[in-house]
């Protein structure tokens, strides 16, 4: 009997995260991480360009491997 109360709430709270997302979309919010952008992405591609590293483009940089990794997907060399 627990386990259905449990469901129920889950449900409840589901329904609740999604009308808000819904919400802040209608409302023109962004949602998620914010992009890496300007300054940091110039380091990236001049690191990617010299021949670094993903690891050591995304250390110069201050980003992510992850974003250095999109960056070289993009057209970046290296």
């Amino acid at each position: 009997m627990l386990g259905v109360f449990a469901d129920f709430e889950r449900s409840i709270i589901q329904e609740r995260i999604y009308a808000g997302l819904a919400r802040a979309r209608a409302e023109g919010k962004r949602l998620g991480r914010p992009r890496v952008e300007g300054a940091g992405v110039e380091l990236a591609r001049a690191a990617l360009a010299a021949g670094a590293s993903l690891r050591k483009a995304a250390q110069i940089s201050g980003a992510s491997v992850a974003v250095v990794r999109r960056l070289r997907a993009e057209g970046a060399p290296g």
